[in-house]
């Protein structure tokens, strides 16, 4: 009986698994079908595949300055140089890591700060929902961009582990707020009032029952929070509040504001780096449009309205 009970198990576990890919799949598919969200993948892949090959791609090394300082752009450097002498091209290149591990780790940090606080402040009641509704108030009110200010400036030169801290810290509110909402509205439905009469605790109930309902609210709430890291992370670095000494999009346009690009004709400096930040974070609000859709059919691109009943 046991071994057959076993073999019961496996077989219903092989079945649930194709069906949780061909689920993804189908909702992949509709997001790839929305010509917006299509074109936000693409170029998303484009920066994705330079940041991991960046090695291979650029023509020299991040740091190497043995080159002219300050020179027009020739064979030898498509871009130029900067007032150090290092080929512009290679550090745009090399660039673009940091904006790809910010925007995926701050963003990733932040979701998860802000589904697990949102899903506990919708579904409590009592005391335990005031404190955290005056918490997630507090960081409403605090306005976002002097508080990273502030915040950077007395963590000044630790790394890119404190941008990332900064960023999270100050990006998870609104995020917690709209999961918030929805787990509310999720709360009083039959499967979860059959979920409390069976038993279940309420961590199982939010996390087993309320949140698989959610999971394209919390993939937006992703992209959203991703494409405020990146250009977080763009503006702390440019004010000189970062690292300096790393090669980033925002350290780019850092020095080449001390170097006075645009008095020496170097507007490659400021113009590529903006563009790369300007091109990333509309490749993630573009797939926000199809992630929208997986949720809302009626954003989906081909669907027609329902005629409605004339008398």
């Amino acid at each position: 009986m046991t071994s057959n009970a076993t073999v019961a198990v496996r077989t219903q576990e092989e079945q649930t698994a194709p069906s949780k890919w061909r689920a993804a799949a189908r909702q992949f598919g509709v997001v790839w079908s929305n010509t917006k969200a299509r074109i936000g993948i693409i170029i998303l892949a484009v920066f994705v595949v330079v940041a991991i090959a960046a090695p291979l791609l650029a023509p020299y090394g991040a740091s190497q300055n043995g080159f002219a300082r300050s020179a027009d752009a020739t064979w030898a450097h498509w871009m130029g140089t900067t007032a150090a002498g290092e080929d512009v091209l290679s550090q745009i290149i090399y660039g673009a890591r940091i904006s790809v591990l910010v925007g995926a780790v701050a963003g990733l940090l932040s979701t998860l700060v802000a589904v697990a606080i949102g899903l506990s402040w919708g579904y409590v009641r009592g005391w335990i929902a005031e404190v955290i509704g005056f918490i997630v108030n507090l960081f409403l009110v605090i306005p976002g961009l002097p508080l990273m200010i502030v915040i950077a400036a007395y963590l000044q030169n630790g790394g890119i582990a404190v941008i990332i801290a900064v960023i999270v810290v100050t990006g998870w509110a609104w995020g917690a707020r709209v999961l918030r909402s929805q787990t509310q509205s999720l709360r009083g439905r039959d499967f979860v009032t059959a979920a409390q009469f069976s038993g279940d605790g309420a961590t199982r109930i939010v996390f087993r029952e309320i949140l698989p309902n959610m999971t394209s609210l919390i993939v937006g709430s992703f992209f959203g929070a991703a494409t405020s890291a990146i250009l977080a992370e763009a503006g702390l670095e440019f004010l000189g509040l970062g690292d300096s000494s790393i090669v980033s999009w925002g350290t780019i346009l850092y020095w080449a504001q001390n170097s006075n690009a645009l008095l020496t004709g170097q507007w490659i400096l400021l113009f590529a780096p903006g563009l790369c930040i300007a091109l990333l974070a509309m490749s993630l609000t573009l797939i926000n449009f199809g992630v929208d859709a997986v949720s809302n059919p009626r954003l989906r691109e081909g669907a027609r309205p329902r005629k409605e009943k004339t008398a």
